[in-house]
């Protein structure tokens, strides 16, 4: 469909369209479907990032293994008891939404991998906060995920969206930078900014392992859900500020994948190296899977 964000970017500006119409009739085109179908279709992915983001703050949502959980309903908790936080009104409550859906995850809910179950909180989070600190329409919203879809469609393209093939870079990285450009588009940015949001994001967060603690996606992965919702708002602002990335979005995104490629495989999802291999690391993989880790 797309190779390149030039290429969308460069759709966009000659069609004079927003980048979600460019992807909705590229999608139009390449299913056969009509647009009211791909419109119902990513509504219904929405309603189900909504009941996930809603239920991870709601209550306590526990994984299986029960190494993690209940850290967005307690981080909300603390925002709703009127504490300010640093992060401020609204990453804070991205942050809390980004913990709940992974959360949600670990506890075998139903989510929307945006574009891995382990980087699903991200996407969700920064949509549906700006959706209730701007408030835009859920039409708005279903729009957005289209821009971001294409931009997930050039990384698959071009480098890779998980762990196991380039470490939580592309995990997390991939989904902030998705997250990023539909936020753009969504506060008015040019498809121009959206790039540059993308490779912003991207460029500062090249180089994340994997290691998912016991092989789980639980420790760190919650957290760095939270982190990606962070890069990705820093980004946004930034990009929508005029400040422009040095280097364009293709070439961040070949460097996330030449960097993927000459990892480690201990830091790429295989639970051998990073924090999976520290001493507590080790601890909790014995106590879930009841026998000592090499």
């Amino acid at each position: 469909m797309f190779d390149s964000i030039a290429q969308l970017v460069e759709a966009a500006e000659t069609q004079g369209l927003p980048m979600h119409e460019v992807v909705i009739r590229a999608e139009m085109a390449n299913s056969g479907k009509p647009r009211e179908h791909l419109l119902g279709r990513m509504a219904r992915r929405l309603e189900i990032m909504r009941r996930a983001a809603a239920q991870g703050i709601s209550e306590p949502v526990m994984s299986i293994s029960g190494i993690s959980g209940g850290n967005a309903y307690r981080f909300w908790q603390w925002l709703e008891a009127g504490h300010q936080p640093l992060t401020g009104p609204i990453l804070s409550r991205a942050v809390a939404r980004a913990m709940a859906v992974n959360e949600v995850n670990a506890g075998m809910g139903c989510i929307v991998a945006t574009p891995t179950a382990g980087s699903a909180g991200i996407l969700p989070a920064v949509l549906l906060t700006l959706q209730e600190a701007r408030g835009f329409s859920d039409a708005d919203l279903v729009n957005a995920l289209f821009t971001a879809s294409g931009v997930g469609i050039v990384i698959v393209r071009r480098a890779h969206v998980s762990g196991a093939a380039g470490g939580c870079q592309a995990e997390t990285g991939s989904a902030a930078c998705m997250a990023a450009a539909a936020a753009v588009e969504l506060l008015g940015g040019t498809p121009r900014q959206a790039a540059h949001a993308v490779a912003i994001t991207l460029k500062n967060m090249l180089g994340l392992v994997c290691d998912p603690v016991a092989g789980l996606v639980e420790v760190p992965c919650v957290k760095r859900n939270a982190a990606g919702a962070a890069q990705c708002f820093i980004a946004v602002d930034l990009a929508l500020a005029g400040v422009e990335s040095v280097i364009p979005a293709d070439e961040v995104i070949d460097a996330m994948a030449q960097i993927g490629r000459r990892m480690d495989e201990r830091f790429k999802e295989t639970a051998l190296g990073g924090l999976a291999a520290t001493p507590t690391g080790r601890r909790l993989a014995e106590m879930v899977w009841g026998n000592k880790p090499k």
